[in-house]
């Protein structure tokens, strides 16, 4: 086999440094300002700053309100994943069998993948509004009274509803790869080794997807702890009240809004590191199960 080599050495080292700049630039060095930054007591407009150790870290797990909001970061993160991955695998799925019309109805489930976190919190808002929201009027025909931003339960639900509806497209686009991507003589054997279209797809063509799968796991949990403070900051409007948050918002209230440059950096490297162990643990007992072919 041919393999690609470079005539100088010096080239695709200089190929790398746009992109390593950028990753220093955007991530090393923010990183390692928010772990210094989480020893110190600081003066939110630079004017000082006193080392005071691990004691912003031993102030977090003191807190009360900081382990609720952990507790609801779980769960959201938890719910997010789990219904978004379900529902975008299901529509992958019933895609992927439609004949006539095809395109269109694939457009129509992508479309959403456009709409910017803030845009769906807004519209989030519209549909679960008290006084005309159409979906507020649907859940009180069962008797819920919904109240966004007044209940704590209701919140919750609005937050996790809006998260997992901005990103089943992005899941369904790799599902539908992945559904696309096993080849046909795959499929008419097991047709003809199991007559059941579910025990099919559990036995054949769910290990099939699981390098997608495993893929999206990381990705959407990756979204639901970081890249859903646009869509919850729109639904809170900026106060939050008694409302359920996650950790990655009480961040930037803490550090933005409350001016605690210390606390918010130790919150910070605490997401960090859970991120960074969940990848590590992920790719240590999920991946062992998982084979690329």
């Amino acid at each position: 086999m041919k393999r690609a080599a470079f005539d100088n050495r010096w080239l695709p080292i200089l190929l790398l440094v746009p992109q390593l700049s950028i990753i220093c630039l955007f991530f090393y060095w923010p990183a390692w300002a928010a772990l210094r930054s989480s020893f110190f007591l600081q003066d939110p407009f630079g004017f000082g700053e006193t080392f005071v150790g691990w004691a912003n870290y031993t102030r977090l797990w003191g807190s009360a309100e900081y382990l609720k909001n952990a507790g609801f970061t779980v769960i959201f993160s938890l719910c997010v994943t789990l219904f978004s991955l379900s529902i975008a695998l299901l529509l992958a799925v019933k895609a992927d069998t439609v004949l006539r019309g095809a395109k269109t109805y694939r457009t129509l489930l992508m479309w959403v993948y456009a709409v910017a976190p803030p845009v769906a919190g807004f519209l989030a808002l519209i549909l679960f509004n008290q006084r005309w929201g159409p979906l507020v009027d649907f859940f009180a025909m069962f008797g819920w009274q919904m109240r966004v931003r007044l209940d704590y339960f209701d919140t919750g639900f609005v937050m996790i509803a809006a998260a997992v509806w901005k990103q089943i497209p992005v899941n369904f686009i790799f599902f539908l790869s992945g559904l696309q991507s096993i080849p046909r003589a795959v499929r008419e054997a097991a047709m003809i080794d199991n007559a059941s279209g579910f025990s099919r797809f559990w036995t054949v063509t769910f290990p099939l997807l699981a390098p997608t799968g495993f893929f999206l796991l990381i990705i959407n949990i990756t979204y639901a702890l970081f890249d859903t403070f646009g869509l919850i900051d729109t639904i809170l409007r900026n106060n939050p009240g008694d409302s359920p948050i996650t950790l990655v918002y009480q961040v930037y209230l803490d550090g933005f809004r409350g001016q605690d440059i210390g606390g918010s950096s130790a919150q910070s490297v605490v997401l960090m590191v859970l991120v960074l162990a969940l990848t590590i643990m992920q790719f240590r007992l999920v991946e062992r199960r998982i084979h690329y072919t």
